[in-house]
């Protein structure tokens, strides 16, 4: 056992996903409004946009979207816009029909890896928590993939009114934690809203690098949440 108490997760893109992807769930709500789109596509846009999500966010004039139900609103129904206007589709209704798909909790599921290794985490004798910008239905999707029990703590910014990459939204989790910053490790797909920010306030972090996006990052990382246990240890 190593001399970390707690573990926590980020939520999206870490525990859970758009099922059964975020291009593949986009292609299908275009193909449901006469816009034939391959998932293949989506992702190629997925991957232009995403070095620049931070500029486009200030396109908006919104900030923080998770934090007021207006504001996520016209944040991503922007966002869904760009996205559309890259794949040469200009229906002016969709992007409410994207937002409707993308908020409801049963769009999501849990990664395959997630059920095995945060029981065995608990097992070890490692506390689990949650830090993640959500929106506060986020806590619906947990219960309804059967992760309602599974933190001891949880911060959402929706509910809280902080949002990463602020610092202070982890200074809350470790004050709720009680528990020191060196004792605490961050878990998260995002090296900008996971693995700086937790580092900042003193956190340990670790990379979970899915897909592949930064690859040669000099962060400590994993793939998959199965090289976690024997990770920790170390730490």
């Amino acid at each position: 056992m190593s001399d970390i108490d707690i573990v926590f997760f980020d939520a999206g893109e870490t525990l859970i996903h758009p099922h059964p992807s975020f291009p593949e769930l986009f292609a299908a709500v275009c193909a449901r409004n006469g816009h034939e789109i391959a998932a293949s596509d989506v992702e190629a846009v997925q991957e232009l946009l995403a070095p620049h999500l931070i500029d486009l966010a200030e396109d908006t004039g919104v900030t923080q979207p998770s934090l007021d139900p207006d504001d996520s609103l016209t944040f991503w129904t922007f966002l869904y816009r760009r996205f559309l206007e890259e794949l040469g589709i200009g229906d002016p209704g969709l992007p409410k029909e994207l937002y409707k798909t993308f908020s409801d909790s049963t769009s999501y599921k849990v990664f395959d890896d997630v059920m095995p290794v945060l029981p065995a985490l608990t097992e070890s004798g490692y506390r689990l928590g949650l830090v993640s910008n959500f929106e506060g239905w986020l806590e619906n999707i947990l219960v309804e993939q059967e992760l309602g029990e599974s933190f001891d703590v949880s911060v959402i910014s929706g509910l809280v009114g902080l949002e990463k990459p602020d610092p202070a939204i982890y200074r809350l989790a470790l004050e709720r934690a009680e528990v020191e910053p060196g004792r605490a490790v961050h878990v998260g797909d995002s090296v900008a809203m996971d693995v700086e920010p937790a580092t900042e306030v003193g956190m340990k972090a670790v990379l979970l690098d899915r897909v592949g996006r930064y690859r040669g990052s000099e962060h400590l990382s994993i793939t998959s949440l199965e090289g976690l246990p024997a990770l920790l240890p170390n730490l």
